[in-house]
Formats: structure tokens, sequence, C-alpha cells
């Protein structure tokens, strides 16, 4: 039997070599998971079953284990190699066949789909035409180079400061926009029509009595000969009364106030919507005994753009950048992870398939439930340490060698019997 003991020490410290001999290989590669030989003892059976004292007959391979540890994060210049922090595989789709990888490094093939170096798909949540997140079946991603259409203004919101010092003139002169010696303050801001034209709003605020004040508006500086808005309303009429109180409070208007443009009259020849109407809201100004100023302005329009280029977050979202300023989320990257995942089967090229064993895949956004956090213009290395595999190495040697010497006086021990 003595044979039979070192021929599977021997096989085992030849199989358990291919595995070091494999994890050294790849020790550069992106994503790749070491894996250890697990090793058990053979004994024989009879009918009158065992006893005490049996001796077993040598050692088998039971599993190669894949050791899904987290390898060291490295940056890169390139935005679509990915990093995965924590748990969890990317899922990636070969036309319906979807297998699981570490291994991020991505780009962009020439319909936009986000692609592996074997062409395999990333799939992740699509959105809708307004950026929302479809968080329903993971579907192939892609990148939409589609310029972004311009959106109209709807909502303007200042925040000011109308000086409290100010004397009101009398008689109250009648307001002239082009002659600032009839108004107290003026600020302006761009708005943005329905084919993304952009326009100015100018603001003009008149004192008519202690902690009483007129706001006018023009738009494009729009005026009739006498200095008179022309194609604005506010709240339905040309002016709008503001009020405070003894703390300089603004009380009224407590609500936004409705603006209505008459581009028609304005400049007829663009050819946007008319009328452009917005809410302007003057939350938080004041009227306090310092100068006049402005300290928040924001409008929610824009013109059209093209992409120029697109960033990666921590929970998979890819947004998109545009020439004109404004960003849009194109789709989120979603993780998949296992029960079990040395149950997966590993296919190569850094893909892995599910099995019984494995589980079924639990699929979900980055950082939610067991998912780990993604890291942009960064790869996973290989989780191999070197020094490990070839102290591994000299000691599967030496088994190997001791179990080459059992066979050697086996055959000692027969030769001499032969000799009698």
């Amino acid at each position: 039997m003595g044979f039979q003991h070192g021929l599977s020490g021997l096989h085992l410290a030849s199989k358990s070599l291919d595995v070091i001999g494999n994890n050294v290989a790849n020790a550069n590669t992106v994503g790749f998971k070491q894996a250890h030989a697990q090793f058990s003892d053979i004994y024989t059976h009879s009918l009158s079953g065992s006893s005490g004292n049996q001796i077993g007959i040598g050692a088998k391979v039971s599993n190669v284990a894949q050791q899904f540890s987290q390898g060291a994060v490295e940056k890169t210049n390139n935005p679509l190699d990915i990093a995965i922090n924590g748990n969890g595989f990317f899922r990636m789709n070969d036309n319906g066949a979807i297998s699981y990888s570490r291994n991020g490094q991505f780009h962009i093939d020439d319909s936009g789909f986000i692609v592996n170096n074997n062409n395999l798909k990333l799939t992740g949540y699509s959105t809708d035409a307004t950026g929302n997140i479809l968080a329903a079946n993971p579907t192939n991603l892609r990148i939409s180079t589609a310029a972004l259409s311009p959106n109209p203004t709807s909502s303007f919101s200042t925040g000011l400061n109308l000086d409290s010092r100010v004397a009101v003139p009398t008689p109250l002169p009648a307001f002239d926009a082009t002659d600032p010696t009839t108004y107290n303050g003026t600020t302006s801001g761009t708005i943005f029509d329905s084919l993304g034209n952009t326009h100015i709003l100018s603001l003009y605020f008149q004192k008519n009595a202690a902690n009483s004040w007129d706001m006018f508006a023009t738009v494009d500086g729009e005026t009739s000969p006498t200095g008179v808005p022309v194609g604005v309303t506010l709240g339905g009429g040309a002016s709008q009364a503001l009020t405070f109180d003894s703390n300089g409070n603004l009380t009224a208007p407590a609500a936004p106030i409705a603006v209505s443009v008459d581009l028609a009259t304005i400049d007829p020849s663009l050819g946007a919507t008319s009328p452009l109407d917005f809410d302007l809201d003057l939350t938080g100004s004041t009227q306090f005994g310092t100068s006049f100023g402005v300290n928040a302005l924001s409008q929610d329009g824009y013109s059209s753009g093209s992409i120029a280029g697109f960033a990666i977050d921590g929970d998979g979202f890819v947004n998109g950048n545009y020439t004109n300023g404004e960003s849009r989320t194109l789709g989120q990257i979603v993780l998949a992870n296992f029960s079990n995942p040395q149950g997966l089967t590993p296919i190569g090229n850094n893909q892995w398939t599910e099995t019984p064993a494995s589980g079924q895949a639990l699929v979900g956004a980055p950082r939610t439930g067991t998912m780990g956090v993604l890291q942009s213009s960064s790869v996973e290395s290989s989780n191999v340490d070197l020094t490990t595999e070839l102290v591994n190495m000299i000691t599967t040697q030496r088994t190997y060698q001791a179990n080459a010497k059992t066979i050697e006086t086996q055959d000692a021990i027969l030769q001499t019997l032969v000799n009698l």
C-alpha cells in the first residue's frame, strides 16, 4: 500500500503546485482572486466496517477554493476603470448569458455601451427622459450622446436686502427704467425661453413709504419711450408691492410671484413659445439699515448642450456633464452578490457564473445591503501575495520530495524481499 500513499501524495503536490503557479501567473491580473487547493484523506471500507487501527491509503484533492478577499485599489487615468471596494461583482451580459466579474476595466464601444475587454456589456439601471433612475430589471448600460434639449425657466429666485434708510421723495416720481433717480436699487439675471435663447430679466425697486416698496421688471431692457416696462407683468400687474415688518422681514407677498413675459412683443423673430411664464421667489429678502445688495440669484432654465464628459460616483450613478453647464444622470451600475461566492464557477477572462452551490444572485445598487462602494478611475488589483505563494511553493516542493522518498523506500523494501 506504500506505493498508493506516495502516488497520491505526488498527485496532490502536483495539483498544489498547479494552483500556486496559476496564482503567481495572475499576480498582475486585475480583479483576479487567488485559489487554495484543499485536501482530504482516503480510507478503505469493508463489509465488516472500520476498525480503530485502520490505516489510510493516501489523500485526494477535495476542492480548489477561491479566496474572495479584497485586493488593493490602484488609481488609473481612465474614468471608466471602476474598482469595487467591498462585496459584490459586476454583472455582465453576453447576448443574454449573464456572468460576474471583479475586473472593472471598461470602455465604450461604437454603439455607446459600456463594455469590458471581451465586449461583454456592463448592466445597470436605465433612466427616463428627465434622468430619474428606473430601478426595475437591469439592462445594458449605454452612454447617450444625444444633445440635452433646452429647458425654459420655470422658477427664478433671488434674495436681496433693500436699504431701509432710503428717503421717500415727495412727490413720488413715476418709475422710469431708463432713469436711475426714479428707483433705489436694481439687479438682473438670465432667463431662458423654450428654444434656449437667453434673456435678461431686470428687477427695479422703488420705495414708496416706510416698510413699503414697489417692484418693476423689464426683459432685455424693453420699455416704452417713457421708460415703462413692455411685455412683462408681475402678479398680473405692471408692478408688485412689497411690504416688510419692523424687523426687516418680508411679509408680502407670502408666495412666489407669477411672472409672464410676452416674448412675441419683445422679439417676435425668435419664434419661442410665448408667453414665458415662471415664478419669482423673493424668500429670504430683507429690509435692513445697510446698503442694497444681492446675496442669492438662481433659476432653473438652460440652453441646449452636448455631452462633454461623464463621471461615476461611489453609488454607481453615471453622470453626464454637458457643454451648457448642466449634468444629467445617464444610468446606475448594479452589483450582484451571492450567499456563497466560493460556489461560483470560474470560466476564464475574469468571469464567474452562478451555480446551485453559489445561490441565486442578489442584485442591487452599490452601497445598499451587502454591496460594496465603487471607486472610479481605479482598478482592484489581484489579491495574490507573492511572498506567501513562494513560501507555499517551497513547502509543496518539499512535500513532493517527501512523497517521492516514500516510494523510493517502498521500492528498497521490495528489492530486499526479492533478494532473499
